[in-house]
């Protein structure tokens, strides 16, 4: 797999921040660069600039679609009823090995415990 350039929010574990960096990945984490209370547009601001997959639990990020303006950026939405840090890397790690270069396209990631989905972006009305 290539590498890839991670945005990390506050929700997720440094922990998987961690096994991501062990894979080769380009990963920054809000916390680490002070921006805990960065909003959420500003997050997604900041992944665009900086060309990052944003990781995230936080389901406002349902509204990047508003916030895409047609860019390129993706988005892995974990939403897991198993939290866990080492469920949490299983799922990505699958994830990334059976659709990872579909991140690279622009699109969101819905990761749930036993299925995923990706909507590639923009949304189109049909």
């Amino acid at each position: 797999m290539t590498e890839m350039k991670f945005l990390a929010d506050m929700g997720i574990a440094m922990r998987i921040v961690e096994w991501l960096r062990e894979k080769g990945h380009d990963v920054v984490h809000i916390r680490e660069e002070g921006l805990h209370r960065l909003p959420d547009r500003e997050i997604f601001k900041k992944a665009i600039n900086e060309g990052r997959i944003i990781l995230t639990f936080d389901l406002d990020f349902g509204e990047i679609v508003a916030f895409s303006m047609g860019l390129a950026v993706s988005v892995i939405l974990f939403l897991l009823r198993n939290t866990r840090t080492p469920f949490v890397i299983k799922r990505l790690e699958d994830m990334l090995e059976e659709s990872g270069e579909l991140l690279m396209k622009g699109s969101i990631v819905i990761v749930e415990d036993t299925r995923y989905r990706v909507r590639k972006l923009p949304i189109k009305n049909l």
